[in-house]
């Protein structure tokens, strides 16, 4: 830059963004409530758009919530066992259409390691060439239940690994989590071509033999049908419409509520709404 320029006029431009929306308003939020609302208020003013807000929301949720909250649990893990051939596993590979997958030895407590489908490719150019799976695996990355979500985000960029294994405190495992997992609570749904449209039951995920977790959205019927269950279509569209009467307020993360014998628990909500669900069964009924 010439001596004969002027200094720039513009550092407030070199500000965080976050910390300019702050600055538009006089005082400062003094907790996550008052943030929420400076966000709103920024939004509305025009500050940032519906997106941004969204996405901003979306990041304060994330440094709140646990991997054991947004985790593909144990029963819908789709693993691969270490004496496999090709052959066998090919099709799950291909019908999946996923990158990474748990290779596993006696069961899914017993991880050998990560396959990553493109090292498969090598194989496929090179006829006659010796085949073993244990040979291509990438180490597994193991992380506890309650690991913070923000804490992981930041290590699967610094580390540069996209998969984790999950154990419970006993150190079984009890699912798996994936970068694409945790980006899609700040930035929402990502789908590729591979994606197909989601079947009425795609929002009830079996935890365990009387534990799923389901999502607020899920229309009254499906949940009715899945459960076999009689809640009044006529009072909400939605599950999370019956269990938010139920409460009679907004409730919070962990807040609890019985419904004719079953067990809602919140385990993800915002200011506005509910977002995921735990229901449990009584044990009496398969």
């Amino acid at each position: 830059m010439s001596e004969d320029t002027p200094p720039s006029t513009s550092g407030s431009a070199n500000k965080g963004w976050i910390e300019k929306i702050v600055q538009s308003f006089t005082g400062e939020p003094k907790n996550k409530e008052e943030l929420f609302d400076v966000i709103t208020d920024a939004e509305q003013r025009k500050v940032i758009n519906p997106q941004t807000k969204a996405m901003i929301e979306g990041v304060m949720e994330v440094s709140k919530m646990r991997v054991r909250e947004i985790m593909i649990p144990r029963a819908q893990m789709r693993t691969i066992e270490i004496d496999q051939n090709v052959e066998s596993f090919l099709p799950i590979l291909l019908e999946s259409a996923h990158s990474r997958f748990p290779v596993i030895s006696e069961d899914k407590d017993h991880i050998e390691g990560i396959l990553l489908a493109k090292d498969l490719l090598e194989y496929a150019f090179v006829p006659g060439k010796e085949f073993e799976l244990k040979n291509i695996l990438r180490p597994a990355v193991i992380v506890p239940e309650s690991k913070r979500v923000d804490v992981l985000l930041k290590e699967f960029q610094q580390k540069r690994y996209h998969m984790a294994i999950v154990v419970d405190e006993y150190g079984g495992v009890s699912g798996l989590v994936t970068i694409e997992d945790i980006l899609e609570l700040i930035v929402g749904e990502i789908e590729d071509e591979h994606d197909v449209e989601e079947d009425e039951n795609d929002g009830i995920r079996p935890l365990n033999k009387y534990t799923y977790s389901v999502k607020a959205l899920t229309p009254l019927e499906d949940f009715n049908t899945f459960f076999e269950t009689m809640f009044d279509v006529e009072e909400a569209d939605t599950i999370g419409g019956i269990v938010l009467k139920a409460f009679g307020h907004m409730p919070e993360k962990d807040e609890k509520v019985s419904i004719d014998g079953i067990k809602f628990k919140v385990t993800n909500s915002d200011k506005r709404r509910l977002l995921q669900l735990k229901v449990t069964l009584p044990e009496s009924e398969e």
